[in-house]
């Protein structure tokens, strides 16, 4: 049965390619049409149809479908903005023209030039006094009725995936128009747009792995960068009060419903702000972006709404972890202490873990799931935060949030270290990880450092996973599913 089917979709193939010689041999090659005039999209058709009903446009898009009525037919073309409904008559474009349009197929690239009218049975659409072929399809979309729903297929042949579902364009319109709103918000704001460095020397800012290449023209090895923020803050140093960049940063890890190894961050700093800036920030930017996305402070995703118009709650880290695991990390005297705990509650550590990071894998094996509501979770223990202030009142904690929505991190934020005295220890401490084991663990930027010690101002800096806030407002599960091209193993 297979082989059968292989070979009429073969003959099919062969079919689409000598319709497109004999339109070549008679002069029509529709490949060297280099433009065409579109006056008009769908949508604004319809959504406009009393002030054009009458009127001339010319739109272009696919042909979706065609219904072949002897002396007239009709067809369906989609464009960006949807599809509508065109009605071709040989009268109306004459009869070679016609005879021309009745080998088109579904799939062929067409331009369609005619008067704006409601059908008999009230549908919008257009009849057309001419029609051209911009482009000849020699291969067979998805049969419409089924679409398109092998989720390896879609994610390694996206431009398909875009002309068979619907849903998925809308979420790709939607991406951009989440990131244009983010630019506009900050600019607003006062913050500057800037560029830093993919190919880095030392590829800090962030717990990950880097991938690691080699510049030849240098003849030296370099890192592709896992975060944005040594260079920004650089920028502070450098007198820049207010910075941001949305860029790809890299990171040799798994894939999964929440992580692509390839992925877009934005960061930025703000002088003489501390983390209590950036939850202001934070909250005001997203109501923004949602209410100007999606209309609305209240947005599903999954089974849940999200209200993302009341206040985000605001827990410690410590506090957090007493509600869900019923084990409160203040009355902890040491680290053997918290590895006792951890091995009664069958919390998962590694020898190197410290107080502190056992602090932090409780938190993340017992209580992130159940933070669907916007919530900060402040003041996280000093072991993994290399980067970030110490709270004055208790220096076994910093100045750092992240923000939980749908039990997923959305961003990361700090106080930061301005101290290059501390930060030099910390970056020790670091290196002594690294040694023992730890692949995620930062190494010494001495530049940086140099750049701390001409003095940083006091600094609030945060991270955003752009992707995973695309996720939120378009109510996608899995992070392919906002990501235009994502990794995937080669076949």
């Amino acid at each position: 049965m297979a082989e059968v089917q292989n070979q009429d979709i073969n003959q099919l193939l062969k079919v689409r390619r000598e319709k497109l010689s004999a339109l070549q041999e008679n002069g029509k090659d529709p490949f060297q049409i280099t433009k065409y005039n579109v006056t008009h999209h769908s949508q604004e058709i319809k959504d406009n149809f009393e002030a054009l009903e009458g009127q001339q446009v010319s739109i272009a898009g696919r042909v979706m479908s065609k219904r072949i009525m002897g002396k007239a037919s009709f067809c369906n073309v989609q464009d960006l903005q949807g599809d509508i409904q065109s009605y071709v008559a040989r009268d109306s474009i004459g009869e070679e023209a016609y005879a021309d349009f009745k080998k088109y197929d579904v799939g062929d690239i067409v331009g369609i030039e005619g008067e704006v009218f409601r059908t008999k049975t009230g549908e919008k659409s257009i009849h057309a006094h001419k029609v051209t072929l911009l482009s000849k399809s020699l291969q067979i979309l998805p049969e419409k009725y089924h679409g398109l729903v092998n989720t390896d297929i879609r994610y390694r042949q996206r431009y398909t995936d875009l002309i068979m579902n619907e849903d998925v364009k809308k979420t790709f319109v939607a991406r951009s128009k989440i990131i244009s709103s983010i630019r506009r918000y900050l600019d607003g704001q006062g913050f500057l747009e800037v560029e830093t460095p993919m190919l880095v020397s030392n590829a800090g800012g962030a717990a990950a792995r880097p991938f690691e290449t080699h510049y030849n023209a240098l003849d030296e090895d370099v890192k592709l960068r896992i975060s944005l923020e040594l260079y920004l803050k650089r920028l502070i140093v450098g007198g820049m009060e207010r910075v941001y960049e949305i860029g790809r940063v890299f990171r040799n890890e798994g894939l999964d419903a929440r992580h692509n190894p390839e992925f877009t961050l934005m960061e930025l700093y703000q002088a003489y702000t501390d983390y209590y800036g950036m939850m202001e920030l934070t909250e005001n930017m997203f109501r923004h972006v949602a209410k100007e996305v999606c209309g609305t402070t209240t947005v599903p995703y999954g089974e849940a709404m999200i209200d993302l118009g009341q206040p985000f709650a605001r827990m410690t880290m410590v506090e957090a972890v007493k509600q869900y695991a019923g084990v409160d990390f203040d009355t902890v005297k040491d680290t053997a202490e918290a590895k006792k705990l951890a091995d009664e509650k069958g919390v998962h550590y590694e020898d190197r873990h410290k107080k502190g990071d056992i602090l932090n894998l409780f938190f993340e094996e017992y209580v992130e799931e159940h933070l669907v509501q916007p919530t900060f979770i402040m003041d996280h223990p000093i072991e993994i935060s290399p980067l970030t202030k110490k709270k004055p009142e208790n220096p076994e904690y910093v100045e750092r949030f992240e923000l939980f929505i749908t039990g997923r991190e959305m961003c990361n934020a700090y106080s930061e270290l301005n101290d290059p005295i501390d930060q030099r220890e910390r970056f020790r401490a670091q290196e002594e990880a690294l040694a023992a084991g730890d692949e995620e663990a930062n190494t010494t930027d001495e530049d940086f450092m140099n750049a701390l010690e001409i003095g940083m101002p006091p600094t609030g800096g945060i991270g955003y996973g752009i992707d995973r806030l695309v996720m939120l407002l378009t109510n996608s599960p899995a992070i392919r599913d906002v990501l235009l091209f994502p990794t995937l193993k080669s076949l």
